[in-house]
């Protein structure tokens, strides 16, 4: 590279990491927002609320990197048009495919990076989280258990716990189960455990009661008993086998999926094809943006009004690809043998592109000078 390829690299770089940093900040403090409504209000503790934000960073990350990049281009490009430098580097004969070298060359970067995100730390970012969602939502102590609280977990279901101690043991529970299709029945408990089996959470109960009241005749039945299993399945629902979908998988776990595989998660050889190669040309799109942002502001001519109207046709074009590129997606998510459509946006930017630096070096006809009026 020379010396102008590696000084216009260097700004892009530099611009693009603070573009990038500032746009996550903004991204994750809004993701981190609905996290809390939804975390701390259900009783979850900080360092479950700062694991869940961690986790979302991969997916943000992944919604900012193009964006940074256009705007880096187009802020170091406009930068150098109003100092003029980009007129002193046409003045050495250089080309608009030339002068465009150094941003391909940071476009690429940008895939790279957005490449990696979505091919392995996006879909292990999702497992990770689809997991621990699982896992909580399996923990009944932080879901239907307040201490010192009657709390109603489903209809006609009453828990009622007077402790919790440090360790998870609950003392002095009370329960009232009088569900439809069955007599009501009350549990007393001097203390109480929660053990996770496969089929899901169930609570064993030490030195209490079971009273029941049967009908007809609303005769009382009471049961004392030094230990009893109560199934929690019915409060929090019996937890499965996770299966994880194609989103939550890393692209070389896609590619090794037999067939057998990808029926037992809904899934076909072509809605798997498909989403290797949407996350294949995504990375695609971002160098295109790049490009457009530098190829925009190299059309027109050089005017005191600045270079607004350039800015605002590439941020045209970008928007342009990617409404192309939200039709793509719902063609192939309602017909995946599509799928060598998801190329098309990334391509259509490119060929933009190339028009627009094609029209930036043609030779520009001087403008007639008026007749002049009259005879001489």
């Amino acid at each position: 590279m020379t010396g102008f390829d590696r000084y216009l690299l260097s700004r892009l770089l530099v611009l693009f990491g603070f573009f990038a940093l500032v746009l996550v900040a903004v991204y994750w403090v809004n993701r981190a927002v609905s996290l809390v409504d939804s975390l701390i209000a259900d009783g979850q503790s900080v360092r479950v609320f700062l694991e869940f934000t961690a986790l979302t960073l991969p997916n943000v990350t992944r919604l900012v990197l193009p964006v940074a990049g256009f705007v880096a281009a187009v802020y170091a490009v406009h930068r150098m048009v109003t100092e003029s430098e980009f007129v002193v580097m046409q003045a050495t004969g250089l080309s608009p495919f030339r002068l465009a070298r150094p941003v391909l060359v940071f476009g690429l970067i940008v895939a790279v990076m957005l490449g990696g995100l979505l091919h392995w730390l996006v879909p292990a970012s999702r497992a990770q989280m689809n997991e621990r969602r699982a896992e909580i939502a399996e923990n009944i102590t932080s879901r239907v258990l307040t201490e010192g609280a009657f709390v109603h977990p489903t209809a006609g279901v009453t828990l009622y716990v007077r402790e919790i101690t440090p360790e998870g043991t609950f003392r002095d529970l009370f329960m009232s189960d009088g569900r439809a299709g069955g007599p009501r029945t009350i549990y007393i408990a001097r203390e109480a455990v929660l053990v996770r089996t496969p089929l899901g959470p169930q609570m064993v109960m030490l030195d209490g009661s079971a009273q029941s009241l049967r009908q007809p005749g609303d005769r009382l039945g009471v049961t004392t008993f030094d230990t009893l299993t109560y199934d929690l399945a019915a409060l929090v629902g019996p937890r499965g086998p996770l299966m994880l979908g194609l989103r939550d998988m890393s692209t070389r776990r896609i590619l090794a999926l037999e067939d057998e595989a990808l029926d037992a998660i809904g899934a076909t050889r072509d809605t798997a094809r498909a989403e290797v190669h949407g996350r294949t040309a995504q990375p695609l799109m971002a160098t295109a943006a790049a490009l457009i942002g530098f190829a925009a502001l190299t059309l027109g001519a050089f005017s005191r009004l600045g270079v607004w109207r350039q800015v605002l046709g590439g941020v045209v074009a970008v928007i342009a690809m990617q409404f192309l590129h939200t039709a793509v997606t719902g063609a192939v998510a309602r017909d995946a043998a599509l799928w060598p459509l998801v190329y098309a946006p990334a391509a259509a930017g490119f060929a933009g592109v190339a028009g627009a630096l094609w029209l930036a070096g043609r030779p520009r006809r001087p403008r007639a000078l008026p007749a002049a009026e009259g005879a001489a």
